[in-house]
């Protein structure tokens, strides 16, 4: 339930700054959609196996999953509605805690478990995942 939690964290503010990038240029970077997918998916997976192995049903994932869709589209709306023309500090103060609450998440709920379940080949796997993810925003 913490990765998931921490996904909640992490989906609020991602998906305001999605909000405000449509104000600032007229449509999302599709870098910063593969960015998100690709940091989100391996939450979600994690997440649903930990409940899983709790006892909830496939139906309690799905909503729990669906409540997560809802803040996030409600935090993208958000962001689009209340933040045009927000100063810069405050933008980025919202993108720092987006991070901040992946760096926490990952920290301490996903990277023991994956240490545990795949020992010292996911230090490496990580590190490769940052060379992507600095590659890809080269590509602006």
């Amino acid at each position: 339930m913490a990765i998931f939690f921490g996904t909640i964290i992490d989906a609020i503010p991602e998906s305001v700054i999605i909000g405000v990038s449509l104000l600032e240029g007229g449509g999302v970077s599709w870098l910063l959609v593969i960015a998100i997918f690709i940091s989100n998916f391996p939450e979600g997976l994690s997440s649903s196996v930990g409940l899983k192995k709790d006892g909830y049903s496939n139906r309690k994932i799905l909503f729990l999953w669906g409540v997560v869709l809802v803040l996030s589209a409600l935090s993208s709306l958000t962001g689009y509605v209340f933040l045009e023309g927000a100063s810069d500090g405050l933008i980025a103060f919202i993108g720092a805690f987006a991070a901040g609450g992946v760096i926490a998440m990952v920290t301490a709920a996903m990277m023991p478990e994956a240490y545990e379940e795949g020992g010292a080949a996911v230090g490496f796997i990580a590190s490769v995942g940052l060379l992507c993810s600095l590659i890809l925003t080269h590509f602006q």
